[in-house]
């Protein structure tokens, strides 16, 4: 490598970048009009797999394999990357009949997925390649042939993988995303692979995993109680309300801090009976609905706390704000 460098001002490297990308985008476009039954028939492949989606590919093709593989697994589509130097001493055993092999070569040349081939085969399995034209040994061995178009690389000598492994990750997007149409899968069942991350969280986590329930000792008073027992009802129950019943232990109100303060500001007189005081036909809630979605009626309502009422209208669970918050839900 030379040690010579040109020095460029900051205007040069932004032009740089511009034109690199301008480059990649150019690639991209010329990807879209690739797309054609060929993309269908790789879709119905895949959809029909009973096995995994096997991935693979040499350097650069395997590095965005991988991420392909990935976007799969998370989507809805069993998938894994399996490298074909490895895949040569014994990590081939990991593909087996029922699955898909999905492998890229931009040249189509590879000489790491060219030994596989003849096992592959012998396997009957389904092989999608995606490679920039139809001339390589790959492709003219595959079952269905993924091409990307002859694009110019965004690299200046036009020889390090730039564009060429931009188009290639948009097109193992372009799978995904169909494939994502075509199972109607959903937030829910995307939160099932996600379940360590916020959006797991967010997506995963219901009002019954977080709730006090009757075991806990809820705030409960009746009606009739005067204003200064609520006072100790809340104070021991550390939800920053209370909630009022009738004879039948039915849920007719709600009494919280801030309705305490309120009352205290008027001078209200602390043997005042609760249903003078309290909030009427309080806002309630299912225990299966979405964490997310509770916090969002309480930012809604300006409320700090949720009640849980069975069939019977008694008190089955309360959830406050800071549960909520507490567990990381936004």
């Amino acid at each position: 490598m030379s040690d010579t460098k040109t020095d460029l001002t900051h205007e040069q490297f932004i032009t740089t970048a511009i034109d690199a990308i301008n480059t990649e985008i150019s690639a991209l476009a010329l990807l879209t009009e690739q797309i054609d039954d060929r993309f269908a028939q790789a879709c119905d492949v895949i959809l029909a797999c009973q096995g995994r989606v096997v991935v693979t590919g040499m350097g650069k093709s395997g590095l965005i394999g991988r991420k392909i593989a990935a976007t799969f697994a998370s989507t809805g589509t069993p998938a894994f990357f399996m490298h074909p130097g490895e895949a040569g001493h014994g990590d081939l055993g990991m593909l087996v009949k029922g699955d898909v092999l999905l492998a890229i070569s931009n040249s189509g040349e590879s000489d790491e997925i060219k030994m596989l081939l003849p096992v592959v085969k012998r396997l009957n399995i389904p092989l999608i390649s995606i490679s920039r034209d139809k001339r390589g040994m790959l492709p003219r061995a595959a079952d269905i042939v993924l091409t990307l178009g002859h694009s110019q690389e965004a690299c200046p000598l036009n020889l390090a993988p730039t564009s060429s492994t931009t188009a290639t990750l948009a097109l193992g997007d372009a799978l995904a995303v169909a494939l994502v149409h075509a199972r109607n899968f959903t937030s829910e069942d995307f939160a099932l692979s996600h379940p360590a991350g916020a959006l797991g969280r967010q997506l995963l986590t219901r009002v019954e995993d977080l709730m006090h329930t009757k075991s806990e000792d809820l705030p409960l008073i009746h009606q009739q109680a005067p204003l200064q027992q609520a006072l100790f009802t809340m104070s021991a129950g550390r939800l920053g309300m209370t909630v009022v019943t009738d004879d039948n232990e039915k849920v007719v109100g709600v009494f919280t801090d801030g309705d305490l303060r309120r009352v205290l500001e008027k001078g209200i007189d602390l043997q005042t009976p609760m249903n003078e005081v309290m909030v009427s036909n309080p806002r309630h809630i299912s225990k299966t609905m979405r964490a997310s979605d509770a916090l969002s009626v309480m930012n809604e309502n300006g409320i700090s706390q949720l009640l849980i009422i069975d069939n019977e209208d008694r008190l089955e669970a309360v959830i406050t704000v800071h549960d909520l918050l507490q567990a990381g839900v936004k």
